[in-house]
């Protein structure tokens, strides 16, 4: 018993030691009044950039270089780089197609392109990575593409979705490089599902990315979702409609009209005319053999189903016209 034991406080010795040996170090650095080294990552900003012209391939957004201070500035660096304005310029100006920047070239050229905030007293020393950033461009272009919805609708049982998802505006600008717009014919929403609704619903979905050099004229769209109750109806009255008739014929379908029973939403079926709903029979199909045809139904997409066809089968009189 007594060895899982001692275990456990001789790891709780070393961390104890360890961690005060951190901070000792870390004091000695902060304090010390000698001059250090330390690497860090800064932010990279491509400035002046023709207006008629894009990027064709991304700007790495960040560089590691090596600064020199003493520990207490640089520890501050460290600390505070995010908020202190540090980053590397590359000026684009000039730049009609392809440059090559070789980096540590071109800052010890231009070292007013390094961003280093005076009151850190810091000072830039080297990049270490990458050595050279490649600069390519190509025309800058702005076209309009439609919005393809990546929402899944899921509602509670017992309701439905009524059309497909209305999304507002329907379509939106892309601009970037002339190659890459050339293969964009439309953007998607990003991935989501929407599940267990009982009403109509109005939300806000973003766009998904198609990386740094598509830029968009906006980032989200509106959705909106027709969420009724499932309900049936009989509709009565429908016309049928006999097509492909030969030049010269006369056709005569009996009954010429049908009810049936469709299946939606309630507030869709309550609204739906015998028009809206086809019942057809096709001459090809026809046959001086045969009295009686089962006719084909067609409901509007956004109705879910119907069935009860009264009657079912309908006879089809063909004579020949009159001169």
């Amino acid at each position: 018993m007594k060895k899982p034991i001692d275990s456990l406080f001789n790891q709780r010795i070393a961390l104890s030691l360890g961690a005060f040996g951190l901070a000792l170090l870390l004091w000695i650095f902060v304090v010390s009044e000698n001059e250090y080294t330390m690497i860090l990552d800064l932010p990279i900003e491509a400035r002046n950039l023709s207006a008629q012209k894009a990027h064709r391939e991304e700007v790495p957004s960040f560089a590691t270089v090596r600064l020199k201070g003493m520990g207490r500035d640089l520890f501050k660096s460290f600390i505070l780089k995010k908020f202190a304005g540090f980053k590397l310029v590359l000026d684009l100006e000039g730049v009609s197609q392809e440059y090559v920047f070789v980096l540590n070239e071109y800052y010890k050229k231009y070292p007013q392109k390094v961003v280093l905030p005076l009151n850190y007293n810091v000072s830039f020393v080297e990049v270490i990575y990458p050595n050279r950033i490649q600069i390519s461009l190509d025309e800058y272009q702005v076209k309009k593409v439609p919005i393809l919805s990546n929402i899944f609708v899921k509602p509670a049982p017992g309701y439905v979705l009524v059309g497909q998802t209305e999304i507002l505006p329907e379509e939106l600008q892309v601009a970037g490089p002339k190659e890459d717009l050339a293969l964009i014919n439309h953007v998607e929403t990003a991935s989501d599902t929407i599940s267990g609704i009982t009403s109509s619903y109005f939300g806000i979905v973003e766009i998904e990315s198609l990386g740094r050099l598509i830029e968009y004229s906006q980032n989200s769209v509106d959705i909106n979702l027709d969420i009724q109750e499932i309900s049936e109806r009989i509709i009565a009255d429908i016309p049928v409609k006999v097509v492909h008739i030969p030049d010269k014929i006369r056709v005569f379908p009996s009954p010429q009209t049908v009810s049936l029973t469709v299946v939606g939403g309630i507030q869709r079926i309550a609204g739906l005319s015998p028009d809206e709903v086809q019942v057809i029979i096709d001459f090809n199909d026809w046959n001086n053999q045969v009295q009686f045809y089962e006719p084909e139904v067609i409901i509007p997409p956004n109705v879910l189903e119907w069935r009860d066809i009264s009657p079912r089968n309908l006879e089809v009189a063909v004579a020949r016209a009159l001169k």
